[in-house]
Parts: structure tokens; C-alpha cells; sequence
């Protein structure tokens, strides 16, 4: 099985290209964090990765630099010569799906006229607006509890 899923910021624009015969390819990188670093210290590593058509347009369209990304994919390796003839390698992940992070202000992802929109507020109890999901208030005594 070849299966990949990564989460982390992108260090780089995405870069789209056509093939000869139109079809979009998007390429970019990601820094992705590792679990275990030294104390005090944050290692990443930094993955390369291509998208092929609507997924590429997607990735194209609504991340950049900085953007929180999920992605989905396989690891591929190619191999090739180089002008002096020696034999290079490079494994990328090619993507299949692709995901917003976090908040839009936290995943940095800009809206089509190039706003930032930030997240819904809140109210305080962290639910949300209980008055418009049809629960009631109890003032928290158990002589209030309905069973």
C-alpha cells in the first residue's frame, strides 16, 4: 500500500504549469513538523509535491505561502541523468486530495478578491448560540435536572 497524509505549511507559492496536451499540473513544498525534536527546538522537513488537474486548480486558487494544507497522496520516485551523466533521484508526493486547516486567518488562505476573512466569534460558554439551537438554560442544581 502507498498511502500518504501530511499536514504543514507551504514554503512557496504553487506553481502551475500545462502539459503540452492541457493538462494542469500544480507543484509546491510543504514544511511539515516531526513528532519528536530535541528539547526546545522544532525540526521539519520539507516535501516536495505535485497535484494533476482540478486538485492542482484547487490548490492553485485558494493556498500560497504560509497556507495550513492537508494533503492526501502517493510517494513516487523517478530517476534521471543529469548534463554530466550522473544519476539523479527525487521522490515527491503526488496528491490526490487537498484540504483547508485551522481557521482561514490560521491557514492563511485568501478569499477570491484577495480578503482574509476571519472566523465566526464565539460566545463565551463556547457552544456557540445556544438560544437559537433550542436547549434551555438550568441554573445547575439536581432538584433542576429532567430525569
Amino acid at each position: 500500500m502507498n498511502k500518504v497524509i501530511l499536514m504543514g505549511r507551504l514554503t512557496r507559492d504553487p506553481e502551475m504549469r500545462q502539459t503540452p496536451s492541457g493538462v494542469s499540473l500544480c507543484g509546491f513544498s510543504i514544511a511539515v513538523n516531526r513528532r519528536f525534536a530535541k528539547e526546545g527546538q522544532q525540526t521539519a522537513d520539507f516535501i516536495n509535491c505535485t497535484a494533476w488537474r482540478q486538485t492542482a486548480e484547487f490548490i492553485c486558487k485558494y493556498f500560497h505561502k504560509g497556507s495550513m494544507i492537508a494533503v492526501v497522496g502517493n510517494l513516487q520516485s523517478r530517476s534521471w541523468e543529469n548534463q554530466e551523466g550522473k544519476k539523479q533521484y527525487a521522490t515527491d508526493v503526488v496528491v490526490d486530495e487537498a484540504y483547508f486547516t485551522g481557521s482561514k486567518t490560521e491557514s492563511g488562505t485568501i478569499g477570491e478578491h484577495g480578503e482574509y476573512s476571519s472566523p465566526q466569534p464565539k460566545s463565551n460558554n463556547g457552544f456557540g448560540d445556544i438560544d437559537n439551537m433550542g436547549f434551555q438554560a438550568i441554573d445547575g442544581s439536581e432538584d433542576d435536572l429532567p430525569f
